[in-house]
């Protein structure tokens, strides 16, 4: 499985599948240059389960860091994930702050 990320000065997705069609996806989008909203996660129900989704967060994690940028997930998943573990208290922007 390969990840790949389209991104433009708007915002952007990571995603495994065909761009038309993903069989995963994480849509984000850009507010400023160094913050990230998590609008959205969604993994096609053939491949539920398998981790995909978390994946798919860790890369915008990754991603995060090398633009030096915080993430406010606005996605239930994505803030589930980065909400309760300190590792990402680094790039974490909890929703309700500016």
């Amino acid at each position: 499985m390969t990840i790949q990320h389209t991104h433009t000065e708007k915002g952007g997705s990571f995603y495994v599948g065909e761009p038309s069609s993903p069989t995963a996806q994480l849509v984000y989008r850009m507010a400023g240059q160094h913050k990230i909203i998590i609008d959205h996660t969604e993994v096609d129900e053939i491949h539920k389960g398998e981790g995909i989704g978390r994946q798919l967060v860790l890369a915008a994690v990754d991603y995060a860091r090398q633009q030096e940028a915080k993430i406010q997930p606005l996605c239930s998943f994505a803030r589930s994930i980065l909400k309760h573990s300190k590792e990402y208290e680094d790039i974490y922007i909890a929703p309700n702050q500016a």
